[in-house]
């Protein structure tokens, strides 16, 4: 069995997304979850978020930066081709439930993760803000989907290009020094995820965060995607991928990827 690929488009440099006909993952895709996909026999496995779905028409939306092959292929591929192996929904859903206001945070790709997450959120009830941001206006994406889903979005640019000046941490923390949250999801770089959960440990606020750690096989048997949590090895494909971002033990989960990224280019340069 093939995915056909429906579309394509280019949302910023290096950024895609594209909408892949896949009906039983569409049917039970929730909020948070994640698929796994092997593009063609010799391809490599790799993880993507779901950004969005359509359980009537069978399709779920990917939202991907190109890092390396696989995702070098996919963002080449036209509508009419066809993914081999399209793996999910994984992953444990977002818990939703009516927290009071929730503020969530989405910096570069994670933006769409966080798309879905704050349409479930705000269904059920609560007040939601977002705060998106990227180095630069340029690589800004899915700002119009995220004020559809959201009762006030905060928009924010390294360089002062889009928005406000400066890193969505920064937006993040002059809103809670004027207003109170019940919780904060904070999806996007681990570095990112690193200092908005430090950010909400001095204002008191529970905080989940969605690690994007390396992942393999998406069942647990391969222990790629451990992460440490409260002192316990924790596997983000089936244990999370959200975790508390408090308890995260983020200098473990850097260090284990920045190792990845070099061995990547080492592999890259190879003859």
């Amino acid at each position: 069995m093939s995915y056909a690929i429906l579309d394509k488009e280019n949302l910023a440099e290096k950024i895609f997304s594209t909408r892949v006909q896949a009906e039983g993952i569409a049917r039970r895709a929730r909020a948070g979850q994640f698929v796994i996909l092997r593009l063609d026999e010799r391809g490599e496995r790799f993880p993507l978020t779901l950004c969005d779905w359509s359980a009537k028409e069978g399709w779920i939306r990917l939202v991907f930066q190109v890092v390396g092959r696989s995702t070098g292929k996919l963002s080449r591929m036209e509508p009419g081709e066809a993914v081999l192996d399209l793996v999910g929904p994984l992953g444990r859903p977002t818990e939703v439930e009516r927290f009071g206001h929730v503020i969530c945070v989405g910096g570069g790709v994670g933006i769409a993760a966080t798309h879905p997450i704050c349409r479930a959120l705000r269904e059920a009830g609560n007040r939601v803000t977002g705060i998106i941001g990227a180095r630069t206006a340029d690589l800004l994406i899915l700002e119009e989907e995220m004020e559809e889903v959201t009762d006030e979005l905060l928009v924010s640019t390294d360089d002062g290009s889009r928005g406000l000046k400066g890193r969505v941490t920064w937006a993040l923390e002059e809103r809670l020094k004027r207003e109170k949250a019940d919780l904060v999801m904070a999806i996007g770089p681990a570095i990112m995820m690193k200092f908005a959960s430090a950010v909400t440990r001095e204002f008191g606020v529970p905080t989940k965060v969605s690690l994007n750690s390396i992942m393999l096989d998406g069942t647990g048997m391969c222990g790629t995607c451990r992460c440490e949590v409260d002192g316990k090895t924790r596997f983000a494909c089936v244990d999370g991928p959200e975790f508390d971002g408090h308890l995260v033990d983020w200098n473990l989960l850097l260090s284990r990827l920045d190792q990845y990224l070099e061995e990547e280019e080492v592999a890259r340069n190879l003859p």
